[in-house]
């Protein structure tokens, strides 16, 4: 394996950072199948009426996955489908035990260019489609706040709330991968997953990871950075539930939000108090600048005290406050 240089491995870190909340969100829904709205309420005349629909962008890693627990709340909830980001893209024979890693290390990657524009058109597609039926709130775990700040750029008038559940929120600086060069930064775990690169970055032109290795020590590196407080079983579902590729051109990218555009939206942020992927202080962080950046628009935000992915139990607990949202 080729080792990654000290910036290409903060990279990592921020692209790593994802397999999280989505990953767990498809726990918790018991569905990895929700790539479109569900559930459509109706009144009793038959007619439908407006409800909220939460939109959830995942981080890094992560399948399209919806929460089940909010649909039965009477809510639609939907996945965007990030482009690479089906299993039946990332998933080959090659992955499978026994793993043939040195096939798994050539193998084309459908990640290779992808790039944050490409994760903003899919969303803002799925934001112009479900807003005909009210309400949309615009989640992002991890990774995938930066992509909610630059859907919000582009149709800011079509979005009731973003959410960041744990996720970066770029202002002062441009991109994830700079956070993650702060003294807040350093702090991060999230190298732990550099272990289980396989193939070269810069031949595949994205970031591969074994997630389905069962070298001890990355597990229990892994687990301490991603998801300390969950059960074994917990933690290899969401091991197993994650892509293997990742975009090598996201978590670099300029994910800045305007003042006259994104500025403008009700905003909440999810802080998680025992994450080691994005430290608290790191969060608290760009939190602060963001506040400074739109003092008429502040954050209003919460704490949930979990690691950075989840587990079903913590993740019930933000369920509840997206339920809140909508009322």
């Amino acid at each position: 394996m080729n080792v990654p240089t000290r910036r290409t491995a903060f990279r990592l870190a921020a692209a790593g950072a994802g397999a999280t909340a989505a990953a767990t969100a498809a726990t918790t829904a018991a569905t990895a199948a929700a790539t479109a709205a569900t559930t459509l309420a109706h009144g009793s005349s038959g007619r439908r009426e407006e409800v909220t629909t939460f939109v959830f962008v995942t981080g890094s890693n992560g399948m399209a996955t919806g929460d089940a627990e909010l649909a039965l709340r009477g809510h639609r909830t939907v996945g965007v489908s990030l482009p690479g980001h089906g299993p039946e893209q990332q998933f080959h024979r090659a992955y499978q035990a026994p793993q043939d890693l040195a096939k798994l290390a050539e193998i084309p990657s459908p990640m290779a260019g992808v790039t944050l524009d490409d994760y903003v058109e899919a969303t803002v597609n799925v934001v112009r489609r479900v807003s005909r039926y009210g309400p949309v709130v615009l989640v992002g775990g991890s990774l995938g706040g930066s992509t909610i700040t630059k859907t919000a750029d582009e149709v800011p008038e079509l979005i009731d709330r973003l959410v960041y559940v744990g996720a970066y929120c770029c202002t002062k600086l441009r991109s994830p991968a700079d956070y993650l060069e702060t003294p807040e930064g350093r702090t991060s775990l999230g190298s732990a997953i550099l272990p289980a690169v396989v193939g070269d970055p810069r031949v595949l032109k994205a970031i591969r990871i074994n997630w389905r290795t069962n070298d001890r020590k990355f597990l229990d590196a892994a687990k301490a950075a991603f998801m300390a407080e969950a059960t074994d079983g917990e933690f290899l579902a969401m091991l197993n539930s994650s892509l293997p590729d990742e975009s090598l051109q996201v978590s670099s990218a300029d994910a800045r939000g305007r003042k006259d555009a994104w500025g403008r939206v009700r905003r909440v942020y999810v802080r998680q108090s025992l994450d080691r992927v994005i430290p608290p202080a790191l969060q608290d962080r760009m939190i602060r600048e963001a506040d400074e950046a739109t003092p008429g628009n502040r954050f209003e935000v919460f704490t949930v005290k979990t690691s950075h992915a989840p587990a079903p139990r913590a993740y019930r607990r933000i369920t509840d406050i997206l339920d809140r949202l909508a009322k």
